[in-house]
């Protein structure tokens, strides 16, 4: 049964403080807690799962599959959320016995029981694991500090260019190099990680390191080009509008689901510097603005996967993560600074995912749906994570912007 996205009154001024729509928040997030908790493997890591919540036939597990269900359920502990905790232990530990190289150092990309299906040191999977530990280390979590301090030495070693301030990409498992990639995308979540860590730690090496990254991205390649985001750049960090390589994970041109992302990270790491004077918040309405005016399918409804670097569609395909990756920042900006658009966007944005996204009888979020606006496996079988869709519900619900747990003792 679908639940009421609100119930307006006379006195009620936005949907996060309506009572109905908190009520409505929470039961989804419940419901997708729920739904993933089945993922746990006898043998350790996780299923993927199929619609019905069944495991998918595959055995192969993705580093950022187990550290983003870590991260997902230490936010749900925190919240509150009872049976949390026993996922948060069942991933940590995966990510120590089999994910962990004890030959060469870092975190293996995928496995396939104990046997190493893709064994690349990728940036874009140890900063998911910094923020797995972080979370999990807010959450109280007794070996999750261990955690936190391994990934960042092998992320300082490794992947962070002090001359430039971001994350390299990608080396074989015994760190011989094997491309000159360098990547937005693996950055964006960098941040998010570093600010986990910071308000997990109080270190402020963490904070600093997120800022250096901001600034190259927020403060010179979006305002360089009208508030797109390019995701590929060369070895010397030029952008190469030219680069195409998997059209899900590495397409060409520009993503508007990651303007959303890095905009409410932005006001994320504001918030913690101790919100200084400047635009920050002026910048983070720039990319979502653009994001959001570009990518919006006027027709159909829901946000276009990616876009030409002229803002023209490219890929037209509409999947989940784009529109909660909105409401994240919709929200942070109804927190902060509200205006009527924000709000109008919010409740547009619930309104299409509570229509097309969201499993009302399952729970879980569909990935990703066809032109008709129906539900579709093109892409993704079954419901790939929890990650996305249930911060959408838990920023939500947040009272503040940052510091969603306090630091374990």
């Amino acid at each position: 049964m679908k639940l009421p996205l609100f119930e307006p009154d006379s006195t009620y001024q936005n949907w996060l403080k309506d009572t109905v729509h908190r009520n409505y928040l929470h039961a989804d997030a419940q419901r997708q807690f729920d739904f993933f908790r089945p993922s746990l493997r006898a043998d350790g890591g996780f299923y993927v799962l199929d619609l019905d919540g069944a495991p998918l036939d595959s055995t192969v597990q993705e580093l950022h599959t187990t550290a983003r269900m870590v991260h997902s359920f230490a936010l749900g502990q925190m919240a509150g959320f009872a049976g949390c905790d026993a996922v948060v232990d069942h991933g940590l530990k995966y990510l120590k016995s089999h994910h962990h190289d004890a030959d060469h150092a870092g975190y293996l990309w995928g496995l396939d029981g104990d046997n190493i299906h893709d064994g690349r040191k990728l940036a874009y999977g140890h900063v998911f694991v910094l923020l797995a530990a972080s979370s999990a280390h807010m959450a109280g979590h007794p070996d999750a500090i261990t955690l936190i301090d391994d990934v960042t030495n092998v992320l300082n070693t490794r992947f962070w260019e002090e001359d430039r301030g971001l994350f390299a990409d990608e080396w074989n498992r015994d760190w011989s190099p094997f491309s000159t990639y360098r990547g937005m995308n693996a950055n964006m979540h960098g941040v998010e990680a570093l600010l986990t860590a910071f308000e997990a730690t109080g270190r402020t090496a963490y904070l600093d390191k997120a800022g250096r990254i901001l600034d190259f991205f927020v403060g010179q390649i979006a305002p360089a080009n009208n508030w797109r985001l390019a995701e590929h750049y060369t070895q010397d960090w030029q952008i190469d509008w030219a680069y195409s390589e998997n059209p899900m994970f590495r397409p060409a041109g520009t993503t508007p689901g990651h303007s959303f992302e890095l905009a409410r990270l932005s006001l994320q790491y504001w918030d913690l510097r101790g919100r200084p004077d400047g635009n920050a918040v002026q910048n983070a309405r720039h990319l979502m603005q653009a994001a959001l005016d570009d990518a919006w399918d006027k027709a159909r409804g829901g946000l276009i996967y990616t876009l030409n670097p002229d803002g023209t569609p490219a890929i037209k395909d509409r999947y989940w993560w784009p529109v909660t990756e909105a409401i994240g920042v919709l929200a942070t900006l109804i927190k902060l600074d509200p205006q009527p658009a924000d709000e109008d966007w919010y409740r547009k944005l619930w309104q299409f995912a509570d229509g097309h996204f969201i499993d009302h009888a399952r729970g879980g979020w569909y990935p990703e749906i066809d032109g008709s606006g129906a539900p579709t496996d093109a892409q993704f079988k079954g419901k790939p994570d929890i990650y996305h869709a249930v911060q959408a519900s838990l920023f939500a619900l947040a009272p503040g912007i940052s510091n969603m747990g306090k630091p374990a003792a």
